[in-house]
């Protein structure tokens, strides 16, 4: 059953249901699920409130001072800026069998981001391991001087078009590390725009793209589900992305 509808005032827009699992358009500025440090709505919440049944689908979490996190139905995650596809599991056993999908990286992912700086080649992949950043525990870092334990992660990119300051890209995520393409992109001197954690001198500076958000959008994702089809689903580009596309010189 395909369907799409807009859910009450949280702007989430349902793409496809299933009876086991559920792929939402989240909206920028929206989180997954609580971190213990900011008391508001998160897709979570929205998700156990529309599917009472589902509540307890999933792992437990608790913050570092203990308190239990709301994530019913969370199979992976997107930055709370981040806009764009994200996939949610109504039973214990879709959600093992999603999981594993991520865990395997069966699944294709793409994404959409408009950076500072223009790209010399038209595609390429930046390998980069990812650890924790030594200025700000909750930053993660791909340069040196990353802290604690240094992750493999691989981001491959596709220009699509570039001006004279901003590139516009494909990005295809192959591993899922926290924050991995904007610390992989911040690598390369090629921040995400709007990205106030990452590129803040920046995006104060910028008066070309002013999105009002950060630049950075899930477009794609493919994944087999439970029944054993796999699927290709699309979030469509927001209005922003579409305007700042315009400036780009394809």
């Amino acid at each position: 059953m395909e369907r799409a509808s807009d859910a009450r005032e949280s702007n989430i827009t349902i793409l496809y249901e299933d009876d086991s699992t559920l792929v939402i358009y989240k909206p920028s500025g929206i989180m997954v699920h609580g971190d213990g440090f900011h008391k508001e709505t998160a897709v979570a919440d929205w998700f156990i409130e529309q599917y009472p049944d589902a509540q307890g689908v999933g792992e437990e979490a608790t913050t570092d001072s203990g308190e239990p996190i709301e994530r019913s139905g969370v199979v992976h995650r997107l930055d709370r800026e981040t806009s764009g596809v994200l996939m949610l599991a109504k039973t214990q056993e879709a959600y093992e069998h999603l999981k594993r999908q991520f865990h395997d990286r069966l699944v294709r992912k793409e994404y959409r981001a408009f950076v500072y700086g223009t790209m010399k080649e038209k595609w390429g992949s930046i390998d980069r391991s990812i650890g924790r950043s030594a200025k700000n525990h909750r930053m993660r870092s791909a340069q040196r001087g990353a802290k604690g334990t240094l992750r493999d992660a691989l981001t491959d990119w596709e220009l699509i078009g570039q001006s004279e300051t901003h590139a516009y890209l494909k990005l295809f995520p192959k591993t899922g590390r926290t924050h991995q393409i904007r610390v992989h992109l911040k690598a390369i001197g090629r921040p995400v725009v709007g990205d106030t954690m990452y590129a803040p001198e920046q995006n104060l500076a910028d008066t070309t793209i002013t999105m009002g958000r950060l630049a950075l959008h899930a477009y794609a994702l493919d994944i087999e589900l439970p029944n054993g089809e796999r699927q290709h689903y699309i979030a469509p580009l927001p209005p922003e992305f579409e305007e700042a596309e315009n400036s780009i010189a394809t």
